[in-house]
């Protein structure tokens, strides 16, 4: 038996939908919403273009049609999406409801908002095409970043390990490693005891190296100096490689400058000058 879609396609078929619309003018959708000066009209060529998106809707579901012809059919209901949303201004111009506002979402077959970018809308099949999967595609929310107040909350005292002995099984390896630490000291103490009591030495393993900072005394070549050197007994003795000069010398040199600081401060430049020519002849 022949399904419905296939009755009307045959002559027969068609001849006697010719009969019933001879005589008739079929009236077309005008291509401008603006020519349109009925509200009737308008809502009829609102209700079409809602028709013929569902069944290009309905069509687009087949994911065995193809990539181009599942593209042209998406392209087709974007365009009839365009064309409506046209005649919708136009009724609102002509005083009907504004279908903008009060009318339902898009909704796909699952009953979930359609997708788009930027007014362009992906239906069925289209949405699984190669670089439209992407675009849908939401990226991974970013890890929240706890705050030092939200960390200092889980800071206890075990964050510090104090309740390290807690478990049952820190103390029980401490007390055996220690058992263990402690013979081989006593087993080490006992070797060198034994070594110490047979009158053997352990050899020494290093020369101790030679300090750098250490003072080395120079001998003395002759007999004098050597004994000026040795001083007291015990008495440790220093030799100098720059001139010192002694106590009387310094107090000396003291005063001539406190000498000089007082002629300048109170002393003319002239009496300055006659006492410097004074000092320069007695050679001074």
């Amino acid at each position: 038996m022949a399904r419905n879609a296939e009755k009307a396609m045959t002559a027969l078929a068609r001849f006697r939908q010719a009969q019933l619309e001879e005589g008739k003018v079929k009236e077309r959708r005008p291509f401008l919403a603006s020519e349109c000066s009925e509200l009737p009209k308008a809502e009829k060529w609102r209700r079409q273009i809602i028709s013929e998106i569902s069944k290009k809707v309905a069509q687009i579901q087949n994911a065995g049609l193809g990539e181009f012809k599942i593209r042209d059919l998406n392209d087709e209901i974007n365009k009839l999406l365009r064309e409506k949303g046209h005649w919708e201004v136009r009724i609102k111009e002509l005083g009907g409801p504004d279908y903008a506002r009060v009318g339902p979402r898009m909704l796909d077959h699952e009953g979930k908002e359609v997708p788009g970018n930027r007014g362009y809308k992906y239906f069925g099949a289209a949405r699984d095409l190669p670089g439209v999967r992407e675009l849908f595609e939401k990226e991974p929310a970013p890890a929240l970043r706890k705050s030092r107040a939200e960390l200092m909350k889980e800071v206890d005292a075990e964050y510090y390990g104090y309740r390290d002995e807690d478990d049952g099984v820190l103390l029980p390896l401490e007390a055996q490693y220690e058992k263990q630490a402690v013979q081989e000291a006593v087993q080490k103490w006992k070797k060198e005891k034994e070594s110490r009591l047979s009158g053997d030495k352990q050899p020494e393993e290093e020369e101790e190296e030679e300090s750098i900072y250490s003072a080395h005394k120079e001998e003395p070549e002759d007999e004098e100096s050597r004994e000026d050197l040795e001083g007291e007994e015990g008495g440790v003795t220093f030799m100098a490689h720059v001139p010192v000069p002694s106590q009387k010398e310094v107090e000396e040199a003291l005063v001539r400058r406190k000498k000089m600081e007082l002629l300048q401060r109170y002393a003319s430049e002239t009496l300055q000058a006659q006492s410097q020519t004074a000092r320069t002849l007695l050679g001074l």
